[in-house]
């Protein structure tokens, strides 16, 4: 078969046993974007994340999957979000991170807790919320789930109020002063004073997403405290199979649970020892240096110093707040990002030692049920010795029968009256051995008093 169909006009499909195949590429069929920059609302008003859900999922299920893709969500800073499928190759070039990232946010690596910082992007896997985060944008991964739907809202409902608080705050601010309910005219702060308070647009997300887990995290510790001590007290009760078979199940939930919690506690751990990797997680710091950068060397060709600070004029009129955040600070400030990170460490912190002390209920229970049975073992050793001793003496007697059961001649059988006399003095004898070796059991200790 020819190699290729240019030459000698059909050398390709000219012998008998040649076969001429057209090679058709599969062109991927774009979903429409769902735009969900406004949740659904109830009769109330309260924003109802499962409507939006299973809109979206109806919408994405009368089209057919392209595969290798995965659904996806986007937030840009002003909470703005759309819905859409994309493959991975398109990701790691959109955000610029190696194709193992993608794998960490896969479900091989369900369970795990990972915060990535890359160039220009930072990745992150907290149990259920697996995202990357950029300086412009966030994308979330399977945001359809139950477990994602409170952090889908809670991002949408914080980045937007923070947009519009944004927006109202620079349209004080044009005035430099605020007319007060007395009819005063009020010296307004500098804008920067406000700005500078604001984190930037990573942390942001990165807080929400750590609230959003530890809750998670903090009401399953309460459902198993709500759960545990009623089961351990009712075996502290009574010691039966089925509540040993609940207290078993109970504590494998308990373990699973702290491994989780110590995944995500580890993870904030490592970031806070390590002062580098949280100064790569300042991705708005690294995306204005770059801008900055921009800006300086673009007229280079002309050597224009007025295109220059045109341009940075341009550049400093686009900032936002994080940005100016940023810019007063040096690369190595991560007083912020540190302060952050401590405060869900210690909420974590927190979240284990009640899983500690769980635990701790637990194995005082076990320890409790353990002395319990141990008593009722050394009881049973007891009452065994008891009729140990018992035997002992019965059988004495026994012998004693026995051998005058045997045909010996003996003058005690042309005796009158003797059997009666005989028999109840061998009891006696058996009896008062039966005494003997019960008090000195008691002498040693080997029965209780």
């Amino acid at each position: 078969m020819a190699k290729g169909g240019g030459g000698g006009g059909g050398g390709g499909g000219g012998g008998p046993f040649s076969f001429s195949r057209k090679i058709s590429r599969r062109r991927l069929k774009k979903l429409p974007e769902i735009q969900l920059q406004q949740p659904l609302l109830d009769n109330n008003g309260n924003s109802n994340a499962a409507a939006v859900a299973s809109s979206a999922a109806t919408t994405l299920k009368a089209k057919k999957k392209t595969a290798g893709s995965r659904l996806w969500m986007r937030f840009d800073r002003f909470g703005q979000s759309e819905l859409f499928e994309c493959e991975k190759s398109a990701i790691i070039k959109r955000v610029s991170i190696p194709a193992r990232d993608l794998r960490i946010l896969g479900p091989v690596f369900s369970q795990s807790s990972n915060i990535l910082a890359r160039e220009k992007a930072m990745v992150v896997n907290l149990e259920f919320i697996k995202a990357i985060v950029t300086a412009e944008e966030v994308l979330l991964v399977d945001p359809l789930c139950q477990e994602v739907l409170p952090f889908v809202d809670q991002l949408r409902q914080q980045l937007s109020n923070k947009n519009q608080l944004k927006s109202h705050e620079d349209g004080t601010m044009d005035g430099k002063e605020m007319h007060s309910s007395t009819g005063q005219w009020l010296p307004v702060p500098e804008a920067a004073d406000g700005l500078q308070s604001e984190l930037p647009f990573e942390f942001q997300v990165l807080e929400i997403a750590l609230e959003v887990v530890c809750t998670f995290l903090d009401s399953s510790v309460a459902n198993l405290e709500r759960d545990a001590y009623p089961v351990l007290d009712e075996l502290a009760r009574n010691v039966s199979t089925k509540n040993l078979e609940l207290v078993r199940s109970l504590k494998s939930n308990l373990t699973r649970l702290l491994a989780r919690v110590q995944k995500v506690r580890d993870e904030i751990e490592h970031l806070l020892d390590d002062n580098e990797d949280m100064a790569q997680l300042y991705l708005t710091r690294k995306w204005n240096q770059n801008q900055q950068f921009e800006a300086l060397m673009g007229p280079t060709d002309s050597n224009s110093i007025i295109n220059v600070a045109s341009n940075l004029r341009r550049l400093t009129s686009n900032m936002s707040a994080s940005m100016i955040t940023s810019n007063h600070s040096d690369d190595n400030d991560v007083e912020d990002l540190e302060m952050l990170l401590e405060a869900y460490f210690m909420q974590l912190d927190g979240t284990r030692n009640k899983i500690l002390s769980v635990r701790e209920y637990i194995d005082d229970t076990e320890d409790y049920v353990n002395i319990q049975l141990d008593n009722q073992r050394n009881e049973l050793i007891q009452l065994q010795l008891t009729l140990t001793i018992a035997s002992f003496a019965i059988v004495a007697e026994t012998l004693v029968a026995g051998v005058f059961g045997m045909n010996i001649p003996c003058q005690l059988y042309d005796m009158e009256g003797i059997f009666g006399p005989f028999v109840g003095v061998t009891s006696t004898i058996c009896f008062l051995l039966f005494l003997l070796l019960l008090g000195y059991a008691r002498w040693k200790k080997l029965l209780g008093t």
